[in-house]
């Protein structure tokens, strides 16, 4: 038995957290510290500490199933993948490409969301991908593109968190979604920092807050324009810096003055006292930052609620300055590298555009193909999820399970199973999976080599530490064996590090430029942040700052990484960009974009049927829809089954006690679940989490309104009335 580890990085969130994999005298691993990685210094939540158990064939597939006379049943690799490979080809001809779907997910590894891409246009010729990333934050993607020309989550490594004077923290309740990530904010109020924090809810997050702003939910936006105002009226404005590196203010200025306090107050419910004080705590010190999290930008006005907040930290300087900025705490494990490499509908590989002529001559050059036979930009998720089984006939589905995930998730689920043929590859037999006409069991994180992109534009590699149960094949070679049985022989290799310097090739010279990263320096570096071109960065690089922080904040330079061998032993190296926009931003003049915005009500709000606000979420001990961490004892344990929670005044209303069966109704279904009484939550309020399927499944009564830029569906708000069930 080998006795050494392997340093990995934890399956689940954007943190993507340092860990070792050992071998068991069992023959499975066990996890064990790993304090050399700074995101997480050893620490692990009880999910990543628990990861190994997924890797247990009690739980996952082995084997390929087959649907034959309803019921899914074991068949041979062969088998399964001529079936897929048949039925594609034949809705295909007779329906044209764009019958055939393809749907992926933010876990999926920069090869495999790469490789998917690649193959949806390049083998199947489809404008019809999409993934479940697009429920992440896509808001604050496309509200970070119009303000600075660049998406990248964070902006600045977490360890700048505790060397800034004040943090806003608007949606997220990371102690958690992402408890190690804590520490960064504990250790900002003890070095005299201060933390606010907007949120309906006191979460465990809220209570570690010097201000806790309660807004009514959909309400994000209003409260932004409200310290906005109160920055303006109060002479809070950077001046000099709003001349020298913005545009756009006076039309922002205009919008934001329509939005006085008490106007402010009455929408938002959040008193004047305490806006100012958010206010003077935000702009007394010298650096600050705001941070959203899927609270305001899962909003049917999820990107104009970021431009608010982005408008915000531009008119008080705190953006392009050391220890200063606007970021998003990204959701899922790949979710920022997930976007950027082609299973987006509107992109390309390096995060390019699809409907860019040069990126698609590009791009096109580097897979051998003719530009002109790329398919345009297709349907976004929600969009392309509820067009299965009328214009679109097939979809291939990798990594999700819209059926608990998706908003409106009941209709989602009837559309699934209106297909004429559905394919899942996953590493388990989630609620999605178990609809499919064919399932391919797939190796998983700790079984299989991969780069993933965390939330801080951090590229990281996974590396394989164990080997994968016999029949169990990766997502690469089902992508390779599926392309050569539609007649595409080459360009779709199984080696994830030949698909990384393809990667590399495609990305170069776009906005997530990974052209200067390599799989040694992942592993010798501990990481390389984007953009990383293969050549250093020159004074007039379009886009970003190449710059280093030292621990007082200065301007430390540039470090040159040795030289990577496979390159020319002469050629520096660009050392990648863990602080961005620091010389310039990455528009055409280098300037940030104020974004006028103003306040608009969600698209559904309360009324006499569906009088109550319902906001979901997630719990620490269970992640996104739940398919791997419903399936470990531990975790089962701490967070058992779905819960309504409401405040002992809605409670009293209803006659309800803790632990009442309750009926929560929207428009678009019903779901039941127990009461959870908490003075912490608003009373016009109440919470699910939406980590169940069944009739506890949270995502039944969601709205699938779409925001108009990002088509985000509104997962955060939405009218419900609450009923006691009978026993």
């Amino acid at each position: 038995m080998e006795t050494t580890s392997t340093p990995t990085h934890c399956p689940y969130c954007a943190l993507q957290c340092g860990m070792n994999l050992s071998p068991t005298p069992e023959g499975g691993v066990e996890v064990t510290e790993r304090v050399d990685f700074p995101v997480n210094r050893g620490a692990l939540c009880g999910k990543g500490r628990t990861a190994p158990a997924v890797l247990s064939s009690r739980v996952r597939l082995t084997s390929p199933l087959v649907r034959s006379g309803g019921t899914l049943v074991p068949a041979t690799w062969d088998e399964a993948l001529d079936r897929i490979a048949g039925a594609l080809g034949a809705i295909r001809a007779g329906h044209g490409p764009d019958a055939l779907g393809v749907f992926g997910g933010g876990g999926l590894t920069n090869e495999k969301a790469y490789t998917l891409g690649k193959f949806a246009r390049v083998v199947l010729g489809t404008s019809q991908i999409d993934y479940n990333g697009r429920f992440c934050m896509s808001s604050a993607a496309a509200g970070g593109i119009k303000a600075f020309g660049l998406d990248r989550g964070l902006p600045f490594p977490l360890e700048d968190i505790p060397k800034t004077g004040c943090v806003i923290l608007v949606g997220s309740n990371l102690a958690e979604t992402m408890p190690p990530a804590l520490r960064f904010f504990t250790e900002l109020r003890e070095n005299g920092g201060t933390l606010i924090v907007v949120d309906p809810r006191r979460t465990r997050t809220a209570e570690q807050a010097d201000l806790h702003l309660m807004p009514r939910p959909g309400t994000d936006l209003a409260l932004a324009l409200g310290l906005l105002h109160l920055v303006v009226a109060e002479g809070r404005v950077d001046e000099e810096y709003v001349r020298e590196r913005t545009s756009g203010w006076e039309e922002a200025r205009a919008a934001a003055m329509a939005h006085w306090p008490e106007h402010v107050e009455r929408i938002t419910g959040v008193s004047v006292p305490q806006l100012r004080e958010a206010v003077r705590m935000f702009c007394e010190p010298e650096a600050a930052m705001v941070l959203t999290a899927r609270g305001p930008e899962q909003q049917s006005k999820g990107t104009d609620t970021v431009g608010a907040w982005i408008n915000l930290c531009l008119a008080t300087g705190r953006a392009g300055r050391p220890l200063s900025g606007y970021g998003c705490l990204t959701g899922q494990g790949n979710g920022q590298g997930g976007r950027e490499h082609g299973q987006k509908a509107d992109q390309l590989p390096g995060y390019r555009k699809l409907d860019d002529p040069a990126a698609r001559r590009h791009v096109a050059e580097v897979w051998g193909v003719d530009p002109d036979s790329l398919p345009g930009p297709g349907r976004s998720a929600y969009e392309l999820l509820d067009a299965l089984g009328t214009d679109i006939r097939s979809l291939l589905l990798m990594a999700s399970n819209p059926v608990v995930s998706a908003p409106r998730a009941a209709h989602i689920e009837e559309r699934l199973k209106s297909l004429d043929f559905l394919a899942v590859c996953d590493v388990v037999l989630s609620e999605t999976a178990a609809l499919a006409d064919v399932v391919l069991p797939v190796t998983q994180w700790a079984e299989e080599t991969g780069t993933m992109t965390s939330l801080e534009g951090r590229v990281l590699l996974r590396r394989r530490a164990i080997t994968p149960p016999e029949g169990v094949r990766s997502d690469l070679e089902v992508m390779h064996e599926l392309a050569a049985r539609l007649g595409v022989e080459k360009g779709f290799p199984t080696d994830p590090e030949e698909v990384f310097e393809e990667l590399r090739r495609a990305s170069a010279g776009g906005p997530a430029d990974y052209s200067g990263i390599t799989y040694r320096r992942l592993v010798e570096e501990n990481g390389v942040f984007w953009p990383c071109p293969a050549a250093p960065a020159t004074p007039t690089a379009p886009t970003t700052s190449a710059s280093a922080v030292d621990d007082d904040g200065e301007d430390a330079g540039l470090d040159v990484f040795p030289e990577d061998p496979a390159r020319d032993e002469a050629a520096p190296v660009h050392p990648g960009t863990p602080r961005l926009f620091l010389d310039r931003f990455a528009t055409d003049d280098g300037r940030a974009r104020f974004v006028p915005v103003s306040h608009r009500p969600a698209a559904e709000e309360p009324d006499e049927e569906y009088p109550v606000f319902l906001t979901t979420g997630r719990v620490v001990a269970q992640y996104q829809s739940g398919a791997q961490t419903r399936r470990v004892d531990e975790l089962n344990a701490a967070a058992p089954g779905p819960f309504v929670e409401l405040h002992p005044r809605l409670a009293a209303r209803l006659g309800a006690v803790e632990g009442d069966p309750l009926a929560v109704v929207s428009r678009r279904g019903r779901a039941v679940a127990p009461a959870r009484i908490t003075t912490g939550i608003r009373p016009d309020t109440v919470f699910m989490p939406f980590h169940w399927p069944g009739e506890g499944r949270a995502n039944t009564l969601t709205n699938p309104a779409l925001d108009p830029t990002s088509r985000m569906p509104e997962f955060k708000v939405c009218a419900v009335r609450v009923e006691v069930v009978e026993r």
